[in-house]
């Protein structure tokens, strides 16, 4: 009998399972039984790598990129100060991305971080790696992500392994939840570069808000939902989410107020602000803030998702006070409405996840990939109204 289990242990062992005293205390390492989640090292002979904020390479996501030179979301020097989060989470690079195209059968990614965004509910590759894209507008798919090992700061990673050579169009979106230090995008050497298909509007969507925004949790960049948003309106978005901290503070407005010609604002702050006080406080004189510079663009507010703990015992039913902040937000909208602002909307957030909303976040706030599925389905339809109109 003692010769059957020793025989076991050193099976389990050859095989990357490291057995002890029990079977409760067995201890998996995954990579070592599945070759699909090795990590590969990329090959970087025969490329030639290249800085995203080169031409014809495009670069958006960060507003104050030409002045600053910083993958950074809002400016570096501010009077008066931003509040701390704010200062702290603007260097986190949710919403960046880099659009060409080229003929190049390879792409491969050299990136330094000043800190690994790792969080315990979140995956590293949405919180501290970049996705590709291929295609045009209306045909972009998904191809892949980044591959490193958990908590690294600097990692050299494929992003499209070999292929036949032909022209495509490519977008890499950037880390959500990390900063970056620099990024380098790897070609084959005699790769020819060409600017991508121009953007139905050039003018920004700039929206504000919370992690959710900022897109937490999303499992890589790519399925944040104005990166879903920016993907299938063929438009620049400025992800201006703020984890924790979009607190509609009006001396932020008036820093977002200083980007120009924006083609739309969308608020989605309610869950950083979610005291009926807060949001009586904060949204009037944030939408002043923004109608001082702006006057005639369309602001879109929109109230906060569902909660997976609302109404556990009783059926389902929200905390009334949720109501009442929620409608504090269309009222809002209404009385300026009716004042004359014909260029302000309001989007009922609740009702983004359906009959199921409490299958669609990670840790019952947070959506997963399937929740920011829902509220692109939602936004898409309203924001394309509201610019047609315009």
């Amino acid at each position: 009998m003692k010769s059957i289990s020793r025989s076991i242990s050193l099976l389990l062992s050859a095989t990357g399972l490291l057995f002890s005293a029990t079977a409760a205390q067995v201890e998996l390492d995954a990579t070592k039984i599945d070759p699909n989640m090795r990590l590969i090292p990329a090959d970087v002979n025969g490329l030639k790598f290249h800085a995203p904020f080169e031409k014809p390479f495009e670069l958006t996501g960060f507003p104050w990129f030409a002045q600053d030179g910083r993958y950074r979301r809002m400016p570096l020097e501010n009077t008066p100060a931003l509040p701390p989060g704010v200062e702290n989470l603007a260097w986190h690079t949710a919403g960046g991305m880099v659009r060409f195209r080229s003929d190049t059968g390879r792409i491969v990614l050299k990136v330094k971080l000043k800190q690994n965004g790792r969080m315990y509910h979140m995956s590293e590759i949405g919180s501290s790696g970049f996705d590709l894209y291929v295609g045009e507008p209306g045909s972009k798919r998904f191809l892949l992500a980044t591959r490193f090992s958990s908590g690294s700061t600097e990692y050299t990673a494929d992003l499209l392994r070999p292929q036949a050579r032909k022209w495509r169009e490519f977008t890499i979106h950037f880390p959500l939840y990390s900063a970056v230090e620099s990024v380098f995008i790897g070609l084959d050497e005699d790769a020819k570069i060409a600017p991508p298909t121009p953007w139905t509007d050039p003018r920004p969507i700039v929206a504000y808000g919370t992690s959710i925004l900022q897109g937490g949790c999303a499992s890589r960049p790519g399925t944040c939902y104005t990166n879903i948003l920016s993907r299938r309106l063929n438009r620049p978005f400025f992800n201006l989410g703020f984890s924790g901290s979009g607190n509609g503070e009006k001396e932020v407005a008036e820093v977002i107020a200083q980007i120009p010609d924006p083609a739309l604002f969308l608020l989605d702050y309610e869950a950083n602000c979610e005291s009926i006080d807060g949001m009586k406080k904060t949204l009037p004189p944030f939408l002043d803030a923004l109608r001082a510079r702006h006057p005639d663009t369309p602001i879109l507010v929109v109230s906060g998702t569902r909660y997976s703990s609302e109404g556990l015992d009783d059926g389902g039913q929200r905390p009334e006070y949720l109501f009442t902040i929620r409608d504090i937000q269309k009222n809002e909208v209404e009385r300026r409405k009716n004042a004359g602002d014909a260029n302000i909307y309001f989007l009922d957030g609740s009702t983004f996840f359906g009959k199921e909303w409490h299958e669609a976040t990670v840790d019952g706030c947070h959506p997963t990939d399937y929740g920011f599925f829902l509220m692109a389905e939602h936004l898409e339809p309203a924001i394309r109204a509201i610019l047609e109109k315009k």
